[in-house]
């Protein structure tokens, strides 16, 4: 079984993103595995998304939902989709995570305009 298919049913990965000094930071974040990538949706004023726009590179392992580390972590790089791309992976997420999806896309509202991106792991 390969690490897509190991991870694709748990609720959470964290996503250490880098700061321009190289720090890292990780995050939980809720994803989709698709095609052999994984995908994420945050909105466009987060602290993730300013620092993969400075650093593709981040690495993911599965986590709980505060961030604990449950599993192997793995590295891979970032490719950041166009709004169209986005609006398909928000659907994904609906479908995935349901209800819960729905009120924080309202709770998350001020946070700017939804956010997609892909992972390919290395």
């Amino acid at each position: 079984m390969n690490y897509l298919d190991k991870i694709k049913s748990q609720k959470c990965i964290s996503l250490e993103t880098y700061r321009k000094n190289n720090q890292p930071v990780k995050t939980p974040v809720w994803f989709v595995v698709k095609n052999n990538l994984i995908y994420v949706v945050t909105r466009s004023k987060t602290g993730k998304v300013k620092r993969l726009k400075n650093n593709s590179n981040v690495r993911i392992a599965p986590c709980t939902f505060k961030g604990k580390i449950t599993g192997d972590e793995i590295s891979g790089v970032v490719t950041i989709l166009n709004d169209e791309e986005a609006k398909e992976v928000v659907k994904w997420r609906d479908k995935k995570y349901g209800l819960i999806a729905k009120i924080a896309k309202f709770f998350s509202k001020n946070k700017g305009e939804f956010f997609a991106i892909s992972i390919k792991i290395d």
